[in-house]
């Protein structure tokens, strides 16, 4: 799919959720709103019915005015200006919620309008009104005196989030749908960075095995040439040539052969005891040529105690072979590169250190995924798979060890290893 299909077909399902996610907030608000103003009514027809239960048993003429006022969103005040009995308060406000389903829980309070200063108050948990302890609690009376209770409910937001139901479960199932296709999104965008970056690799590998192809095809036409017998010093150039062509070309064949296999098995380590430093030596003789060919030198600082490990010979070489190559190639002046090894307790430290180019912060770990190469605009001055420091880690992290970058631009870069002992 193309790049302009896949930005579309993200914009329209993005503008898609939004739109419904939109839609189902204000339905949602609607819903609430309503059960808001639906519970505020029955909490003042309940507490209207407390009051007037209240004059009946006092004795006293209902007010010509609603005694119930609403001072917030969850607390209410009732004038009933004469005697009040806690216990039959309680008695009464509990019985009143429970018949209108106002199941949540509330605190009352008892005021002295003289003075305006609380009597008495308590919290009450939502319980059926044959709760026998909510019954036996004794609770003061006050004679011959006036008085006026308030309530408040502090789960309110929560009882209401109850009563809406349906609203919730739709609430719920729409986000798992922005989960679903926020996972998919990503799922979608990895797929076409993997296909951008294995279109990448292809016109590398293809560069990588043009060059050499068509040094040895050049080569080979000289060769055919029956005068260049009598040139012998002409004669074993051209062969020399075709011969470090052909070793090219084998050692990309099989680097590439090599990460096919790592995705499809295991590594298959052929652990024996190896010292680290020879392998170290083994390794620097690997690349001597490519260090002559530009002027560099490797200078050993060889300081662990213990550096006799259990580990595949051939892939730990292989891993110093690269990250020296890759110090060689990736310097604009003469490759300097500083190996050392130190003892990190039960570890073996193996450090590579260069005055390469250097890498960005944010290109740290994205240096070690597959095929990844730290963008150069449009100089491309070495070729490559992105493969090198992909393998790297990757035996590292067969041999239970770590690998760590510190490097910035124009800095060089130092790579430390640290091998179990």
């Amino acid at each position: 799919m193309k790049s302009s299909s896949i930005r579309f077909v993200v914009i329209l399902a993005v503008l898609c959720i939004a739109g419904i996610t939109i839609t189902q907030w204000y339905w949602v608000r609607r819903a609430f709103d309503l059960k808001e103003a639906e519970f505020e009514r029955t909490v003042n027809a309940a507490l209207f019915n407390v009051a007037n239960q209240i004059f009946e048993i006092n004795k006293t003429p209902s007010p010509a005015v609603n005694p119930v006022k609403q001072v917030s969103t969850n607390y209410f005040v009732v004038q009933v200006n004469g005697d009040v009995d806690a216990s039959l308060l309680e008695f009464l406000l509990r019985s009143e919620f429970e018949k209108r389903n106002i199941a949540a829980d509330f605190e009352y309070g008892v005021y002295d309008c003289s003075s305006g200063k609380m009597t008495y108050g308590d919290y009450v948990p939502f319980r059926p009104t044959g709760d026998p302890v909510a019954n036996n609690k004794k609770l003061p009376a006050w004679n011959n005196y006036a008085y006026y209770f308030g309530v408040q409910f502090p789960n309110r937001e929560a009882h209401l989030i109850n009563q809406m139901g349906i609203w919730s479960f739709s609430s719920v199932v729409l986000l798992l749908v922005i989960l679903f296709f926020a996972y998919s999104l990503f799922v979608i965008l990895k797929q076409k960075r993997l296909s951008e970056i294995q279109k990448d690799f292809i016109n590398n590998m293809t560069h990588e095995f043009k060059t050499p192809i068509s040094t040895i095809a050049v080569s080979t036409q000289v060769l055919r040439n029956p005068n260049i017998i009598h040139q012998p010093e002409r004669l074993l150039n051209y062969t020399t040539i075709i011969e470090k062509e052909n070793i090219r070309l084998k050692h990309q064949v099989e680097r590439v052969l090599q990460m096919a296999k790592f995705d499809k098995e295991d590594i298959g380590l052929k652990k024996e005891n190896v010292d680290v430093h020879q392998i170290i030596r083994d390794a620097i003789q690997n690349t001597a040529l490519s260090l002559q060919e530009r002027n560099g030198s490797v200078h050993c600082e060889l300081g662990a105690e213990k550096h006799i490990i259990s580990a595949d010979r051939l892939h730990l070489t292989n891993v110093l072979y690269n990250l020296i190559d890759n110090a060689i190639k990736y310097c604009n002046q003469d490759p300097r590169i500083l190996i050392s090894t130190a003892d990190a307790g039960k570890f073996l430290l193996i450090s590579v250190k260069d005055n390469g180019l250097g890498i960005a912060r944010e290109n740290h770990r994205k240096v070690f995924q597959k095929f990844y190469r730290v963008p150069t605009g449009n100089v491309h001055d070495v070729k490559g798979f992105g493969l090198g420091l992909h393998y790297v880690k990757s035996v590292v992290n067969a041999h239970k060890g770590s690998i760590k970058l510190d490097s910035d631009l124009g800095t060089g870069s130092t790579f430390r290893i640290n091998l179990p002992l």
